[in-house]
């Protein structure tokens, strides 16, 4: 049981049928299509459609009380006790009810924004909290305004650490989402240029990011990448931690490897740690996971531990086998200038290949900005690759550059994601490598499981 419907009358007040009664709630639910016993239905409503139309699904699939738009007629087939709360903005008493629940539960709270890495970043602190506390973390990319209310009314009542996600597209939507969080502890992972299109700059970007403060509760701390120079104005604040690869930053990250299948780093107290991933970028995504973790009494050796037995959210910068053993990395979940250079970066660093081929899509929402991000990405491809393959419009501005450098990295163009797999099959065996990186909206994975 989350709560009872007894205790939402407390929070909405304006209500009928038996809601002051004790009617156990177990679930919070917005799609009227979710099976459940004994939840609660917010219907939400969208440019193209409103949840109050489908009341009577919610209700047949085990809704027993729901929040309602007072504007709204009520469906004459609903029992007059079914208990109804009667609100001005369903959206609004949705965040309303898990910023309640937040406090009534009162969790030690993790939030997590930034450009790239928060999924990562999140996967990691919950995966070392996991290991001494009774944890619950963001479930997939439920990171916006409405994810991050569900993510929080989806809480076991005996939950001690609480580890949320908060991604935004625009001005002030990190600062409502850290108000519904109340975080004790809050981290920003980078400043790339995810939504520039909305934010106009990278500057815009970080006072977006920056927004996640406004709901810290100040007894815990914020983390920042200590070498991120628009994250400067927070070096002389208090309770601000810097992690990165600078000298001075407050957690200084050395002597990082990358292998096959995991980076190995040193922090500057000597103590040594690897990932299973691959990249500089996720030790100091692994930092912030350790630095939160001795901030929360867990030892050394239990972190690492915790480390390697890391679950990832899919698509995430995964390593997977194809056909005739070929090595993939599947890194098409999203992209940003910024990670798609880390990407490449992360490539060219690894051994044991004879052929490396990157394979690379559009990288959206850049705007006015997008040819010249998708230029400077073949500023980072040399001849430690060995074929480009590109897919998208955009994308297309990567492959001329790069064949215009003339470094002897065999380039190709596809109009198809049917025409870019058949250009693979010559290179698929064990001793190649392949990345793929590009926006979600490119539907990479569909690519992928051709060559699987």
């Amino acid at each position: 049981m989350l709560f009872t419907t007894n205790w939402i009358s407390t929070i909405f007040r304006n209500y009928s049928g038996v809601a002051e009664d004790t009617i156990q709630i177990n679930e919070v639910v917005t799609d009227s299509r979710t099976r459940s016993s004994k939840s609660l239905f917010i219907p939400i409503v969208g440019e193209n459609f409103d949840g109050h139309d489908f009341i009577k699904q919610a209700f047949d699939n085990g809704a027993v009380a729901t929040i309602w738009n007072k504007n709204k007629e009520l469906p004459s087939f609903l029992p007059t006790e079914f208990p109804v709360f009667f609100v001005d903005d369903t959206l609004r008493a949705l965040q309303g009810l898990a910023a309640a629940y937040r406090k009534e539960i009162d969790p030690v709270v993790i939030g997590i924004t930034g450009s790239n890495g928060k999924t990562t970043t999140k996967d990691l602190i919950a995966s070392v909290m996991k290991s001494s506390y009774k944890t619950h973390a963001t479930n997939g990319n439920f990171n916006n305004e409405i994810g991050l209310p569900l993510t929080v009314l989806a809480m076991d009542r005996k939950t001690e650490v609480l580890v949320l996600e908060m991604g935004m597209s625009n001005f002030g939507e990190i600062e409502r989402l850290s108000k519904i969080a109340l975080p004790d502890y809050a981290v920003i992972t980078n400043i790339g240029e995810s939504h520039i299109e909305y934010l106009g700059s990278r500057e815009g970007i970080a006072k977006a990011k920056s927004e996640i403060v406004t709901g810290m509760t100040g007894n815990g701390y914020l983390l920042i990448d200590g070498d991120e120079p628009l994250l400067s104005a927070f070096h002389s604040k208090d309770r601000v931690i810097r992690c990165g690869f600078n000298t001075g930053n407050t957690v200084e990250i050395n002597q990082v490897k990358i292998s096959q299948d995991h980076t190995g780093f040193v922090l500057a107290d000597g103590a040594s740690y690897s990932v299973p991933l691959l990249g500089s970028h996720h030790a100091l995504n692994a930092t912030f996971a350790i630095t939160l973790a001795k901030l929360m009494s867990i030892d050394s050796g239990v972190i690492q531990q915790a480390l390697s037995s890391l679950q990832l959210t899919s698509m995430r910068f995964e390593m997977v086998s194809g056909r005739n053993d070929v090595s993939i990395i599947n890194d098409a979940y999203n992209a940003s200038p910024t990670s798609m250079k880390a990407a490449i970066d992360v490539v060219k660093q690894m051994s044991g290949f004879s052929t490396k081929i990157l394979v690379l899509g559009d990288i959206l929402e850049l705007g006015e900005h997008a040819q010249s991000f998708h230029e400077s990405i073949a500023d980072v491809i040399d001849d430690s690759v060995s074929v480009l393959f590109t897919l998208g419009d955009q994308a297309k501005s990567i492959n001329k550059k790069v064949t215009a450098m003339e470094n002897g990295v065999v380039c190709k163009h596809f109009s198809t994601k049917e025409e870019l797999a058949h250009g693979l099959e010559f290179y698929l065996n064990k001793d190649t490598l392949v990345l793929f990186k590009a926006s979600r909206g490119m539907q990479f994975e569909k690519i992928i499981d051709k060559i699987k």
